[in-house]
């Protein structure tokens, strides 16, 4: 893997993608500044060696049009503290003003750019605007893992302007380092954890990951498609009906592969979607009519904690139960305990995927884990065994 190590940036100017597209409150201000944290060791290697850093970065959807809202403007003051620099700001990404800032940009200097999707041209992956980016730099660096799944001018049709001198940023490599512990280099056992509302949107991991793992725990909203096919009762649980058949076909590949699927045993189920409503604890096969599942019970917390405790490899995508809501949240919470534990113990846990991240972050997990991924789709693509564009474009 060809990463900033490789290198020396002294009198280099680097143009490094980064993924400042972070969460802003009605005034602008950022209100997580996770994102900008992330690359703060990639800026902190290319200025020790007396290089200087071009930032590229998009933010929100503006759709090639100007909007002061998404100006990259209203995040410099978060990123000059976060990096404990003093960022300039350019109000372009390519033509003069943006040559002539670069131009003038010296060693141990950090200069942002304005949002590149100001421009149609990025997200499009057009070649004449990769290429005027392209003239702000001595060196290309992606560090954006977040957006590393699409095919943009800034992620992956720049790279082919840097010959030699295009790399991985420290975030990058980390990220890319941790999927490939969970599919190819992991100690065994491994375990994945997949949870969330619909078992569509996991097909393609599943039927990645299976040959990797030892051991696959199913919850979440998914579980109840499972239950019902196996001919559980389910009540008014949320369900695919279409999927039924899949779900079996799964559970089938999984015995082929010799991989352990653990389904919940029982379940905390209300009378409706609501924090207040009526609960029980029941068998999840036993779903009572007019009631529906929105949280793992006690049995099945101990028996994901038994299989948790026993794995070395652990990757955790999507919550088992409605944590938004304070009374569904003891599935999720003892879920991110016996990962803790685990962690604790040895093994290696990644955790990716916008809700166990929302999750791991509200509930204070963040640190009792091995890695919390950046990248919600990128990191979904690469489970599904995608070459990402951004990461292609280094590798070449």
């Amino acid at each position: 893997m060809k990463t900033i190590k490789d290198f020396d940036f002294k009198d280099k100017k680097a143009l490094v993608r980064v993924d400042f597209n972070v969460p802003q409150d009605d005034q602008l201000k950022v209100t997580d500044n996770t994102r900008i944290v992330a690359v703060k060791p990639t800026v902190d290697k290319i200025l020790n060696d007396g290089g200087s850093v071009i930032l590229m970065a998009h933010l929100g959807r503006p759709k090639g049009e100007v909007k002061d809202e998404f100006s990259l403007k209203h995040i410099v003051d978060e990123v000059s503290e976060v990096l404990g620099k003093e960022v300039k700001f350019v109000e372009e990404c390519v033509g003069e003003k943006a040559e002539q800032a670069a131009s003038e940009l010296k060693a141990g200097e950090i200069l942002l750019l304005e949002n590149l999707r100001f421009h149609s041209e990025e997200e499009k992956g057009d070649e004449a605007f990769a290429e005027k980016l392209s003239k702000l730099g001595d060196a290309y660096v992606n560090d954006a893992f977040g957006t590393a799944h699409r095919a943009h001018a800034s992620t992956a049709v720049i790279a082919k302007f840097f010959e030699s001198t295009k790399f991985f940023g420290l975030l990058m490599a980390d990220e890319l380092k941790a999927i490939d512990k969970v599919l190819k280099s992991g100690e065994k056992p491994v375990t994945a954890i997949l949870g969330g509302s619909k078992v569509s949107t996991k097909i393609t991991i599943i039927e990645n990951i299976l040959p990797a793992v030892d051991n696959l725990i199913i919850g979440g909203g998914m579980a109840f498609t499972f239950i019902k096919a196996l001919g559980g009762k389910i009540g008014t649980s949320l369900v695919e009906e279409d999927k039924l058949s899949l779900a079996l076909e799964i559970i089938g590949k999984a015995k082929e592969h010799n991989v352990k699927v653990y389904l919940p045993s029982d379940t905390v189920i209300a009378e409706s979607f609501s924090n207040d409503a009526d609960t029980q604890e029941v068998n999840i096969y036993e779903i009572p009519e007019g009631w529906m599942g929105l949280d793992a019970g006690p049995k099945s917390r101990d028996q994901f904690n038994d299989v948790l405790l026993n794995s070395k490899t652990i990757l955790w995508n999507g919550p088992i139960g409605v944590f938004e809501m304070s009374n569904f949240s003891a599935g999720t919470v003892a879920l991110g305990d016996s990962i803790a534990e685990a962690t604790k113990l040895g093994a290696f846990s990644l955790v990716g995927g916008g809700d166990s991240v929302a999750f791991v972050k509200q509930f204070g997990y963040g640190e009792k884990v091995s890695y919390v991924s950046t990248g919600g789709g990128a990191m979904l693509e690469s489970l599904e065994g995608l070459e990402l564009p951004g990461v292609a474009a280094i590798n070449k």
